[in-house]
């Protein structure tokens, strides 16, 4: 039976996010990756320390603020090189993944990228936020999160027909998306049903609603949630089941969200109603 190595330790587990989805949080301090390719799109964020990367003839160094990828089937390999430690996260993302991923953004061609290291601090906190929120497991947050690293990273570095479209200005098509919201806040709604009630993307409708209102459409359900959950506390019902029956189902992210929000816990408020 083969023992973990201690000098190590990683995380492997898919995420329902998008099909065909995985994710890995690895943490080591020695590490060699022979030359190898994945079916799937890589895209990878180092958290701390580094390593040496070999792919496309060239020999290049993984770091903070940096973001590599590899296109399916693109062959590379990795060391740890100078660096005695390398922490760092990873996608990947299969056809059926890449095909969402595609239809949610509203690209025409499937993206391919001409450089595997992307200098973009931006993007590379984008990628990790979207990747600890999978971990936290919640739902349209993770989803939104997530495109929007997606997203960034076709917008800016993808081969140039396939960079997706913008998000629509129109007003009307945000009324529509909040009302949805507003009469819907209770159920698990995610960004394809919103998007589609409205006829936008999911990445079409993460930018309307940051052009319109400045806010992302979690934001923005977050607070309607937290409107319904004030008005059941006022109606005397028990705050866990008012946070539930505004659609937290996390109590832990519902306070997390709560005192974010108003600067006090729920408990505070209630006593200042009583």
């Amino acid at each position: 039976m083969a023992r973990p190595d201690p000098a190590n330790a990683a995380r492997f587990w898919q995420a329902p996010a998008l099909p065909g989805l995985s994710l890995l949080a690895a943490d080591f301090t020695r590490h060699d990756y022979a030359p190898h390719y994945h079916d799937a799109l890589v895209v990878a964020v180092t958290e701390a320390g580094g390593s040496e990367f070999r792919s496309r003839g060239r020999v290049e160094e993984a770091r903070p603020a940096a973001v590599l990828v590899f296109n399916p089937t693109e062959p590379h390999s990795g060391r740890m090189a100078r660096s005695p430690r390398w922490r760092y996260r990873s996608f990947y993302l299969e056809a059926a993944g890449l095909d969402a991923l595609d239809t949610a953004l509203g690209v025409g061609r499937r993206s391919y990228f001409t450089r595997n290291l992307i200098e973009d601090a931006d993007l590379a906190e984008r990628f990790l936020a979207a990747h600890r929120a999978q971990e936290e497991g919640d739902g349209l947050f993770g989803q939104q999160s997530l495109l929007r690293a997606f997203g960034a990273l076709a917008g800016r570095h993808a081969s140039a027909a396939a960079r997706p479209l913008p998000a629509p200005n129109d007003r009307r098509l945000l009324d529509r998306a909040v009302a949805l919201m507003q009469a819907r806040y209770a159920e698990a709604l995610g960004l394809p049903a919103i998007g589609a009630a409205v006829g936008l993307t999911s990445f079409q409708l993460i930018g309307l609603f940051k052009r319109t209102t400045g806010l992302t459409p979690h934001a923005r359900l977050t607070q309607i949630r937290l409107r319904a959950v004030l008005r059941l506390l006022k109606e005397g019902q028990p705050t866990a089941e008012a946070a539930t029956a505004a659609g937290f189902y996390d109590q832990s992210a519902f306070n997390r969200h709560f005192k974010r929000a108003y600067g006090i816990t729920p408990l505070q408020y209630l006593g200042a109603m009583r």
